[in-house]
């Protein structure tokens, strides 16, 4: 039977979703942000607010599962996370760290890959864990920093994991104890075009990151976490319609972004400017990832601003131009390692 041709990657740009309860994640998505950096704003320690905020992702895991599996879920993510966090803070305090960085965090998108695998994760992929790590080891850092930034990305998790259950906490039939996913290590590794995969986050990380960094950029991690939205998807087509969506919904973005950034609300209200933000994003991000990434694209950019103000105009230039490098450095690898390399494709 003949194969249907495969669509062009751009067709997905118009597809529209259904909408699956998003507004639940919504808000759950938008308390676990709130909490922890208004505290954290309000205490005085603005600089500890990118531990929280990614420990906060949390939240973001097992949207579409009952709340058993998702708690169980969310532990372990939020473990991972965590562990990102910390590593990160760990590397910034090596000399020549930003090549460190490019090296640990492309073993860590594939490490991350194949831990997403076998516990299941949804939403797939290491994405979250690269992301933490990189910016944690950008952020200036001290010996001392390493338990604080563990134990506020911790503590954020657990913020998460109250609110994302919340509901449960009136009803005692409804509680039940989170259901730990054994991971299948053994399986993700002997998938079709696994082994394949985990060389593609390898490759293209490595060279997205040191073409970034190399070029004095100053957020080459920014190079990199478009180069893993790239690999994500389960298919060739799916990955390079990411792709797409992730360089057209950046520079729609960065016109979103534009204002906000030159208002430049700060303390409290950036904390809100965030959380409004990151609602608007997890309404959306399962229907369109383009129309998301009006969302993210402000998002990402006001969360380094909360902790140090940057100039806007060369903001959203290195945002534009290190999205667009780490998307076409992921298609290329995409396109020159298929998956039927490795032995485990046979």
């Amino acid at each position: 039977m003949n194969q249907p041709p495969p669509r062009p990657p751009w067709q997905g740009l118009l597809q529209w979703g259904p909408h699956g309860g998003a507004h639940r994640v919504a808000l759950r998505a938008g308390l676990s942000v709130l909490v922890p950096l208004l505290v954290l704003v309000l205490v005085g320690r603005v600089e500890w607010t990118p531990y929280a905020a990614f420990g906060a992702f949390t939240s973001l895991y097992g949207r579409n599962h009952a709340r058993p599996e998702r708690a169980g879920m969310q532990v372990v993510a939020g473990g991972f996370l965590t562990l990102a966090v910390t590593l990160g803070v760990v590397v910034s305090l090596a000399p020549a760290s930003r090549w460190l960085v490019v090296v640990l965090g492309a073993l860590l998108a594939a490490a991350g890959s194949l831990t997403s695998d076998a516990y299941r994760w949804h939403p797939p992929g290491p994405l979250f864990l690269v992301f933490a790590f990189a910016v944690c080891a950008m952020v200036p850092a001290v010996p001392t920093t390493v338990p604080v930034a563990a134990g506020v990305a911790a503590a954020s998790v657990l913020v998460s994991l109250v609110i994302a259950h919340v509901g449960a906490l009136g009803h005692r039939d409804r509680w039940h104890r989170p259901q730990l996913p054994a991971p299948r290590f053994r399986d993700a590794l002997e998938a079709p075009g696994a082994r394949a995969h985990l060389v593609r986050h390898v490759v293209a990380l490595l060279v997205a990151g040191a073409v970034a960094t190399a070029l004095g950029w100053q957020h080459p991690y920014w190079a990199m976490v478009a180069a893993v939205t790239v690999l994500s998807g389960p298919d060739l087509t799916s990955r390079l319609t990411r792709g797409v969506h992730r360089v057209v919904g950046t520079v729609l973005g960065l016109a979103v972004a534009a204002p906000i950034l030159a208002w430049g609300p700060q303390g409290v209200w950036a904390v809100l400017v965030i959380v409004v933000l990151q609602v608007l994003t997890e309404l959306v991000v399962g229907r369109n990832y383009a129309v998301a990434l009006l969302f993210i694209t402000p998002l990402a950019l006001m969360m380094g601003q909360l902790v140090h103000t940057a100039p806007a105009g060369p903001l959203l230039r290195d945002r534009l131009f290190e999205t667009v490098l780490g998307a076409l450095i992921g298609a290329v690898v995409l396109l020159l390692v298929p998956d039927r390399a490795g032995r485990s494709d046979r």
